[in-house]
């Protein structure tokens, strides 16, 4: 019992040995943190910045915003030495080294945690970097589409691109996304998931995949490469009925939708369906730019932010299809994908068929600092043009109908062995 009460005691001669020794360092970088914290707070809550307006994901560059001044001291003298006893107690106390700017970032990170919204964040400068690369439709991966169950966190493999690095390892449509190197796919969101199946061409990513059928996870190394991935897709359906599949909305997504609708009217396009499920979001520009080429003059969506300052997206009079028009939509059309779906029923321009959608009816700004880190916040709502607000609830389809494909699962898939198109093809037929 000595031995025992000795060894404690040493213990605690040790442990404060530590803490009088890195005391100084700590309270000088606590204060260092607490006065770039500071400086953030001023950029967020007293400046006038230039953003980037971001819908499921992706950015783009938006317009000014002016936010009001913070009403309290955040970085109070309490809080100041609350952080620097807490930055003593981890030093002095935890079983490892603990590096000195992870804690930092942490705390930048803590700072958007506590706000409760799991669309804001914040970013370090490579983190920043990953992310961004999302707003282009070609980076160093795996050609892989990826969802992610709102709920369960559970990832899932909706599309493997032709030649890709995926296709060659053996992944398949379907697969469930189990670790990401070390990294648990359920532990993050999505897109900061994703940006750790990114890297540089040619290094590799280990995925542990779950697989229906099997008994055992599968295991997968899988080389990085540039992939060039489509988020347009699109033929010629039976009787003149044109159909394209948008993955997602990228900055380059409007022209292969433009390219796309103009090789179709050149067969002799009639009707046109326009699929969307599986569909997280992306840029509300080229949202926006898409719904220019299908709808009259109008508002086509709009954001409204707390203080009431309303910005509108239009499409003009110039261009439109005049053409019957079904929309598919499911539990994973998201964002920018609610948007061009609300456009539509809107502006009466089209059916809905499908699932109810997701439900994410708020904008996000991502501005980036002068150190090269970046955040991420939620500054507003958007409406449908009749100013319906869809967050929480998502979009109800004028048709109903649950997912079912008739054909041969393993085999190629097959659209006219898709309930969900056919319905579409009964309804732009006048069968339904």
């Amino acid at each position: 019992m000595d031995e025992i009460r000795e060894e404690t005691n040493s213990a605690e001669a040790i442990r404060q040995e530590i803490k009088e020794k890195k005391r100084t360092y700590w309270r000088g970088a606590i204060t260092g943190a607490a006065s770039v914290m500071a400086v953030l707070l001023i950029v967020l809550l007293i400046g006038i910045y230039s953003g980037t307006v971001v819908i499921g994901g992706k950015g783009v560059t938006g317009g000014s915003q002016t936010v009001a001044a913070s009403d309290g001291d955040l970085l109070s003298k309490d809080v100041i030495n609350k952080l620097d006893n807490l930055a003593d107690q981890i030093n002095a106390d935890y079983y490892e080294d603990v590096d000195q700017e992870d804690l930092i970032n942490g705390m930048y990170k803590g700072l958007f945690e506590g706000i409760g919204d799991p669309y804001s964040e914040y970013y370090t400068p490579e983190e920043y970097e990953d992310i961004m690369i999302s707003t282009h439709a070609n980076y160093y991966g795996i050609g892989a589409g990826l969802t992610q169950d709102k709920n369960t966190m559970e990832v899932s493999v909706t599309h493997i691109y032709d030649n890709s690095p995926a296709q060659e390892a053996g992944l398949k449509e379907g697969d469930k996304i189990v670790k990401v190197d070390d990294i648990e796919a359920t532990s993050m969101d999505l897109s900061e998931l994703v940006t750790n199946i990114r890297g540089e061409e040619g290094t590799t990513v280990h995925l542990v995949i779950e697989r229906e059928g099997e008994s055992e996870n599968l295991e997968f190394d899988v080389s990085r490469a540039k992939v060039d991935i489509p988020t347009v897709a699109y033929k010629m359906l039976e009787n003149n009925i044109g159909y394209i599949q948008v993955s997602e909305f990228a900055e380059n997504t409007p022209t292969q939708f433009s390219d796309a609708i103009t090789d179709l009217q050149g067969q002799g396009m009639e009707k046109l369906v326009i699929d969307l499920r599986d569909n997280g979001g992306g840029m509300v520009v080229s949202c926006q730019q898409m719904l220019d080429m299908i709808l009259p003059e109008g508002t086509v969506v709009y954001t409204e932010d707390k203080y009431g300052n309303r910005q509108d997206y239009t499409s003009d009079a110039e261009h439109y299809l005049d053409m019957p028009i079904a929309v598919l939509v499911n539990g994973n059309s998201a964002s920018a994908s609610e948007i061009f779906a609300g456009a539509i029923r809107d502006f009466d321009y089209g059916t809905l068929i499908g699932t109810t959608t997701f439900g994410k009816g708020i904008v996000q700004n991502i501005m980036q600092l002068k150190d090269g880190s970046a955040i991420k916040l939620t500054v507003a709502k958007y409406y449908t043009p009749n100013g319906d607000n869809i967050h929480g609830t998502g979009i109800t389809p004028d048709v109903e109908i649950e997912y079912e494909y008739t054909g041969d699962t393993e085999g190629t898939y097959d659209e006219m062995q898709d309930n969900q198109i056919l319905k579409a093809i009964e309804v732009l037929n006048g069968e339904e």
